[in-house]
């Protein structure tokens, strides 16, 4: 999925449809000069409903369709004969959308469930035909209720991507590189900071068929979660990952500081986020000798007892399949 594809902040206009307004009828046939009112009521005008689709991974849809309007209930007519109901206007979203109204910034719902419906906007109701409001001292009402007029909002659609995996790290760490090595994604590495813009999604295949999704975020740095760097704008992102991955490359100053850092931004963000699972990966080992390579295993057994560790090289390909048990592991395994 390439970065240009990817949306995930949309606006949008959506409008309900009119109710159709109540018949004002007398019913008249051959021998029956007086028949009474007759007259049908109005229908119902068209709902916004916001559907799920398992199928779409952004709001990409929305970047040159920004409104939506539902149809208007048809009339009223003789022989207590309803109005057709306005045609409902679905708007399909991908699963971790959250429907926010623009003015107020309040959260409506969100959409995390495979066959979610939700109705955003009532369509109006119809009114009624004078046939309701004949009685005993009436019996010709000559006047019908007009149809509900329709309702108006401005909504924000949010996107957290519902990944199992997300890739958490500094600029420049080699999520990329290793997104790539991992899947079919083809997202753009390059050798300077913030080349990631927006995320990717890649498929990780398994062992006997199975995989699982990893999604790459945009690098963090200190103090993104009060607006430094794109940090803050993606952080969102990692909510809804099963199991957070932290890349520290080989050639951090200190890695354990290095992670520290990461998971401070994390929890000022969201505290709820330093209770999910995670797993530690020194990234770019191919830099090293194995004299290195030893060094630094013995100090990510020390930093990180306890705490599902490894080394891999997304360039040299090594590394990852442990890499890939360790996360089909943590996914299945998930903490109490």
């Amino acid at each position: 999925m390439t970065e240009g594809n990817f949306v995930d902040y949309v606006k949008l206009k959506v409008k309900s449809g009119n109710g159709g307004k109540g018949s004002v009828h007398l019913h008249r046939e051959k021998f029956i000069t007086k028949g009474g009112p007759d007259g049908g009521d109005g229908g119902r005008g068209g709902h916004v409903i916001v559907k799920a689709d398992p199928n779409l991974w952004t709001l990409y849809s929305f970047k040159f369709s920004r409104h939506f309007t539902a149809g208007h209930g048809g009339h009223g007519s003789k022989s207590r004969s309803s109005g057709a109901q306005g045609i409902d206007a679905y708007i399909n979203v991908p699963l971790g959308t959250i429907v926010r109204d623009t003015k107020t910034n309040e959260i409506l719902f969100e959409i995390v469930e495979a066959d979610q419906e939700v109705i955003l906007l009532e369509g109006g109701l119809g009114g009624l035909g004078n046939w309701n409001f004949r009685s005993p001292t009436n019996q010709t009402p000559r006047y019908a209720q007009p149809g509900r007029p329709a309702k108006e909002l401005d909504v924000t659609f949010e996107l957290k991507v519902l990944a199992d995996v997300g890739l958490v790290g500094f600029p420049n760490a080699g999520k990329s590189t290793l997104l790539a090595s991992v899947s079919g994604a083809k997202p753009k590495i390059a050798d300077y900071e913030f080349t990631t813009l927006k995320p990717n999604l890649g498929i990780v295949p398994y062992r006997d068929f199975q995989s699982f999704v990893m999604a790459d975020i945009p690098g963090i740095i200190e103090g993104a979660a009060d607006g430094r760097g794109l940090g803050h704008y993606f952080l969102r992102h990692i909510e809804r990952n099963s199991v957070l991955l932290f890349l520290i490359p080989a050639d951090s100053l200190d890695v354990k500081k290095t992670f520290n850092i990461l998971m401070n931004e994390l929890k000022i963000f969201n505290p709820e986020l330093v209770d999910k699972d995670y797993i530690v990966a020194l990234s770019k080992c191919d830099l090293l000798d194995e004299e290195l390579k030893s060094e630094y295993a013995k100090e990510m057994a020390e930093n990180f007892k306890g705490i599902p560790h490894c080394m891999i090289s997304g360039v040299a390909q090594t590394g990852l399949e442990q890499l890939k048990d360790l996360i089909w592991k943590t996914l299945n395994t998930p903490n109490a």
